[in-house]
């Protein structure tokens, strides 16, 4: 049987082209005892997802300047099928997807279920 995943064994990369929202994801998580790491764009996501494999999972906007949240997921899952992954977006999405989605706006409590629901 399964040892249940650790908060503090979790390594999270935080990935918005907002800083503001970044950080308060990143404080957020930080406080429930989650590592972070914060990215602003898809490509300057993707060399971090490389040097340090110890990332769990990817939380991401969806729409960014340059490389879009599902590029950049598409791109790194090429390398690392396991990333677990979470979208997040103020858009409406036309096309379906396989990833769990938070809407913005979104309450703390409930991105909070995305990640404890993506490690289990």
């Amino acid at each position: 049987m399964d040892q249940p995943v650790s908060v503090q064994d979790v390594n999270i990369l935080i990935v918005d082209d907002d800083a503001e929202v970044r950080e308060i994801l990143a404080e957020t998580l930080m406080e429930l005892g989650y590592a972070v790491a914060q990215a602003a764009s898809g490509e300057e996501a993707l060399p971090m997802l490389e040097a340090r494999r110890d990332i769990d999972m990817v939380i991401s906007d969806v729409r960014m300047p340059g490389m879009s949240g599902l590029e950049m997921v598409a791109a790194a899952r090429l390398r690392r099928p396991e990333l677990r992954v979470i979208l997040i977006s103020g858009y409406f999405l036309p096309q379906p997807i396989a990833m769990r989605l938070l809407k913005k706006p979104f309450h703390m409590h409930e991105l909070a279920s995305a990640v404890r629901a993506e490690l289990a």
